[in-house]
């Protein structure tokens, strides 16, 4: 049976903070942004778009009303958790209006969890041939005013219809996971923003796909050579360059070489406007691929490297469907990107950090916010209040 991407569909925020502005209030050079990371923007949310809107509006896009019957579970994967205890996709679940008969969970591991709702939701569907899965990865990477990180942060949300026979691209079963226990970056429960060992991180992101990767084909004889594409885990895109020249193969001719280069030049494409979205990065990549790519074509295969600090890594590979360029929306895309609101430093600074200010009973309302679809109105009696938007 092949089990696959059926349909994929993106969010992020409304606003934009250009890394030219970014530099110039940080004093410091625009290439160490530019060239040292490669990134132009970051998208910055304001308090009333979070994971669940985020979530909630790359899905709504994408789902028809037989979708939503058909669809028996809903996975949210994130590391911007807002409650210990109830799953984002519960949230998710009632925003869309999927039948009531569906498992809605949330799954952590740092920006490899997204990797793991997929391989859970292929093995849902190879039991259940006539269900459907949603998976959405969906985050807010935010580091603080002035840190080391501040130049890496971001937001948005991917959304994969996970389903048999799908329209865009099929799973192989080959994979291969690795786990070392590290502390290269972690979030205690006490702390509004993670810690993080900068060096360290880029250097067990690198080592750990060049090992997994190096078995990967050790047991399942294959190489570089056997894919149009190799998709990377983008914190930002400048490491996935590195990642990217790291498994590079000499044997190689230079056509197919240049290939490979020019399809990984189109997977950070939307990376570069967007900034970090930690679990969604990977599939962000492959979404910006697939819209940005003329040479792709069915029956291609690619290959994908998944990494979450703590650290688990995990390569796997799937190959396109005939068809699948029908299921995207390139100038779509682009426009949404160009449309968002230009913020200056200082009023990124209040947007992306303001809190809820609770009164003694646990109530707070938010100041009116440019959001998509949906909108965090509200907290009542410490309950999230959400909200579909009418205009």
């Amino acid at each position: 049976m092949k089990i696959g991407i059926d349909k994929m569909g993106f969010a992020t925020s409304q606003y934009v903070l250009e890394m030219a502005d970014l530099a110039l209030a940080r004093h410091v050079d625009p290439a160490k942004f530019s060239k040292g990371l490669l990134l132009d923007s970051l998208s910055i949310t304001p308090i009333s778009e979070d994971i669940v809107t985020l979530a909630a509006s790359a899905a709504n896009d994408i789902l028809t009303q037989a979708d939503k019957q058909a669809i028996d579970m809903v996975i949210v994967a994130t590391e911007s958790g807002i409650d210990q205890s109830k799953a984002a996709a519960v949230y998710v679940h009632q925003l869309l209006g999927i039948q009531p008969f569906a498992r809605a969970i949330e799954m952590k591991e740092a920006c490899y969890s997204a990797t793991a709702a997929l391989d859970y939701a292929k093995l849902h569907v190879e039991k259940h041939p006539q269900a459907k899965v949603l998976v959405i990865a969906s985050d807010i990477a935010k580091y603080g005013i002035g840190t080391a990180g501040e130049s890496t942060q971001g937001a948005g949300s991917i959304a994969m219809l996970i389903s048999a026979d799908p329209a865009i691209l099929v799973l192989n079963d080959q994979r291969l996971a690795q786990t070392r226990d590290i502390m290269d970056f972690w979030r205690p429960n006490y702390s509004l923003v993670p810690y993080v060992n900068g060096l360290f991180s880029t250097k067990q992101y690198l080592d750990m796909l060049q090992t997994t990767w190096t078995e990967y084909q050790k047991r399942y004889d294959t190489s570089l050579a056997d894919y149009a594409a190799f998709c990377f885990h983008i914190p930002f895109p400048k490491l996935a360059l590195k990642g990217f020249h790291k498994i590079s193969d000499k044997t190689l001719s230079s056509a197919h070489s240049q290939r490979l280069k020019e399809n990984f030049e189109h997977s950070i494409a939307y990376s570069q406007k967007i900034g970090n979205c930690y679990s969604g990065s990977l599939y962000l990549g492959l979404l910006s691929l697939l819209e940005n790519s003329q040479q792709l074509k069915a029956g291609d295969a690619i290959a994908f490297f998944s990494y979450g600090s703590g650290a688990v890594a995990e390569i796997f590979t799937g190959y396109l469907v005939d068809g699948f360029q029908k299921q995207l929306k390139p100038q779509q895309r682009m426009t949404e990107l160009a449309q968002r609101k230009r913020l200056s430093v200082a009023e990124y600074e209040t947007l992306f950090f303001e809190e809820a200010q609770l009164d003694a009973k646990g109530n707070a309302n938010f100041k009116e916010y440019q959001t998509g679809p949906f909108a965090f109105t509200a907290i009542e009696q410490h309950q999230r209040i959400y909200k579909k938007r009418t205009n």
